[in-house]
């Protein structure tokens, strides 16, 4: 009996051919011992475009459109502005084509997850092939997990409903992302790309972008005192905020006025604080990104990069959790890689119900070698965060005191750490600064000892000046924190309890989303902060109160694709669900039309005209014959409409920053309109640059 086993990626075929035998390379495959062994190269087949069913061209009268059935294509490329299929997934599907041909029974061993399942379940629809399936279903790629995977073979039939989910989703974007697009694109008469999870989270970026622009900042001041006992100085803050310094100064002169502080309450507690959960792939993202300033992206592919080389587990998981048979194998983990916690080890990681398709993210215990400096950053997070969640909770007491001068009160905290527990894997260091900056504790070796009634000397006292702060800009961290929790913005308990578990996009998407929302010029990065672009926020403004913006939609359709994955719904139901949203986006989009932005026209500085109309990529003269016209993107920035009325109707821009040379060197210069109607560079010095 011959088996074909088909991988994801010619790697992990390599090591399944090395354990299953087959030794004799082939061209796309590797054969012996009756087994056939091939990879897919990611996604070999796709959704076909409109242009299959015969919508070519952007058409009202058209959308929505609803393919019945979906048609599956080869994996397209662009070549002369068209698409055609893909050289190299051709050549491989034929490989993978006759392999099916010849075996008996396959296995699939594409990644153990929804896109997984969907690379090879779009192979074999599409190939027509009717041969027995079983699944290979492992976390990591050790020698130990492919021969216990291929031990333990599940029935193909038992993924069926992954399966449906995954497909649900792939034609869900399609619909979504398809019609969408045109129908903005109709409206506004110009190219946009809206999508089912793209949009929603462009929303939250512009709207805590016009937030924290449009915030203003309101002066307050706060009275500070310093009192003394045994020999420790104690600074408590004032719990009132003055609205003016006149008012604060009054209160400062009053309190200057006395000599003694009494003690008005006193609270000492002694807590315990678990350690944190492991990693998921989002909380391995979001602390990437604050420690080593990497992007998703960059620590999902990371991620990928110690899975094949197997000594991290599956990186697309959402669990931060592992099951008791994993617990099990922890001890003997912990001495691979050099470290050793005092028993009886921490459970706080370990639910078996809170363990999905994938357990989070652990160290193999294999040994690492040849890492890159990127690759070895990761590792360590990973084993640290292994070595902190089974050590013992730390154990901290804290005390807090309110001082009164009789008109006034002020607060003192303190935080005395009595064992350190899983704080010594890191020695605290960034616990402990985070505590200072965020709770304003004092840390102590040891509390002082203060009743209440106590009086103690004012040694002294003074006034701060404070202001209100906006919502902070979001970094990546903080974004990835807000699609993953979009739910927390929803007014409805019952629903936001719905949304926490899901949010917006998968651990396994959420890096792909920012990325798209990048590469199409919506957002970008500025230093650590993600903004938007003038593009995405001209997106913004139309959609803003649309479905499409919706996160609340976004996330009860994820949950729908997860109910679909525990078979708990039918994906027709889904289905249905989809087509009438994409219908009513369809018309509010459409609906647009009316309320289109009218440009003004402008005086043709070469024909002389009032015929010159700005559009959202080109300023240009609406006369044939005249030609004049001009690009809005000059040097990396985008020319305002005043930047335009300038230039064409005074021959100049004002000063211009933030421009980017070829050679990438940025630079501030004007844009000024030469005798030919082209134009050219001028700089503060006088000097010109084309």
């Amino acid at each position: 009996m011959i088996t074909c086993i088909i991988a994801e990626k010619p790697s992990v075929a390599r090591d399944i051919a090395r354990i299953v035998g087959a030794s004799n390379k082939q061209d796309g495959y590797m054969g012996g011992n009756g087994y056939l062994v091939t990879w897919a190269m990611g996604h070999l087949i796709a959704l076909a475009m409109p242009e299959t069913y015969g919508f070519s061209a952007y058409k009202r009268e058209d959308l929505p459109i609803r393919p019945n059935p979906f048609q599956l294509v080869v994996r397209q490329v662009r070549k002369d502005k068209e698409y055609h299929d893909d050289p190299t997934a051709l050549k491989q599907l034929k490989v993978i084509h006759s392999c099916f041909g010849k075996a008996d029974r396959i296995i699939v061993a594409t990644d153990a997850g929804r896109e997984g399942e969907l690379i090879f379940r779009y192979i074999y629809s599409y190939l027509n092939c009717h041969k027995p399936f079983n699944r290979l279903w492992i976390s990591s790629l050790t020698d130990k997990a492919i021969r216990e995977g291929l031990s333990n073979l599940k029935p193909g039939s038992s993924y069926d409903n992954l399966y449906y989910s995954a497909k649900a989703r792939s034609e869900a974007d399609w619909l979504v992302g398809i019609n969408a697009s045109r129908a903005l694109s109709i409206a506004r008469r110009g190219g946009y790309s809206l999508g089912r999870v793209q949009t929603p989270t462009l929303s939250m970026v512009c709207r805590r972008y016009i937030e924290n622009r449009d915030f203003s900042s309101i002066p307050y001041w706060k009275l500070s005192v310093l009192t003394e006992k045994e020999s420790l100085s104690l600074k408590a803050i004032g719990s009132e905020d003055y609205e003016s310094e006149a008012s604060a100064q009054t209160a400062l002169a009053q309190l200057r006025s006395q000599s003694r502080l009494k003690v008005e309450s006193v609270t000492r507690q002694v807590g315990h604080t678990a350690p944190p959960l492991l990693y998921d792939l989002t909380a391995l993202q979001k602390d990437a990104n604050r420690r080593h300033g990497f992007s998703a992206d960059k620590t999902l592919s990371i991620a990928q990069s110690l899975y094949e080389k197997k000594i991290t587990t599956y990186p697309r998981t959402g669990s931060r959790y592992i099951s008791e048979d994993i617990f099990e194998e922890v001890p003997a983990l912990l001495r691979k890689i050099g470290k050793t916690l005092s028993n009886p080890l921490n459970r706080h990681s370990v639910d078996n119900a809170k363990v999905t398709d994938h357990h989070a993210i652990i160290p193999t215990g294999e040994t690492p070698t040849g890492l890159s400096t990127d690759e070895a950053n990761i590792y360590n997070m990973v084993v640290t965060r292994f070595s902190e969640a089974f050590s013992s909770d730390s154990e901290e007491e804290r005390m807090q005191v309110r001082f009164t001068d009789g008109t006034n009160t002020f607060t003192w905290k303190a935080c005395r750490q009595i064992s350190l527990g899983w704080k010594a894997v890191q020695k605290s260091k960034e616990v402990e600064a985070e505590k200072e900056e965020d709770g304003k504790e004092q840390i102590l070796s040891s509390l002082p000892s203060l009743t209440e009634g106590e009086v103690l000397p004012l040694v002294s006292a003074e006034i701060t000046e404070h202001k209100t702060k906006p919502k902070p800009l979001y970094t990546e961290a903080t974004l990835l924190s807000a699609m993953e929790n979009a739910g927390k913005e929803v007014k409805e308990d019952d629903k936001r309890k719905v949304m926490a578990e899901c949010g917006i996009g998968t651990p396994a998407t959420r890096a792909n989303i920012i990325e798209t929302l990048i590469l199409r010029d919506y957002i970008r990065r500025d230093k650590k902060s993600i903004i938007p672009t003038e593009k995405g926020l001209a997106v913004y403004e139309i959609v803003k109160d649309k479905k499409i913006a919706n996160a609340e939609m976004t996330g009860s359709w994820e949950l729908a694709l997860a109910a679909i994955e525990a078979g708990k719904m039918p994906s027709e139901r889904f289905s249905q669900g989809i087509n009438s949203y994409v219908g009513t986006i369809c018309e509010e989009l459409l609906s647009l039309s009316s309320e289109q932005k009218s440009y003004p026209v402008y005086r043709c500085p070469k024909c002389g005209q009032q015929s010159v109309g700005i559009y959202a990529k080109v300023a240009k003269c609406r006369h044939e014959t005249c030609g004049f016209h001009m690009f809005r993107e000059v040097c990396g920035i985008h020319l305002s409409e005043d930047n335009i009325r300038d230039l064409i109707s005074s021959g100049r821009t004002p000063i211009l920053k933030g421009l980017t040379s070829k050679v990438g060197k940025t630079f501030n210069a004007r844009l000024v309109l030469k005798d030919d109607y082209t134009t050219t560079f001028e700089f503060e010095q006088n000097k010109k640059r084309k």
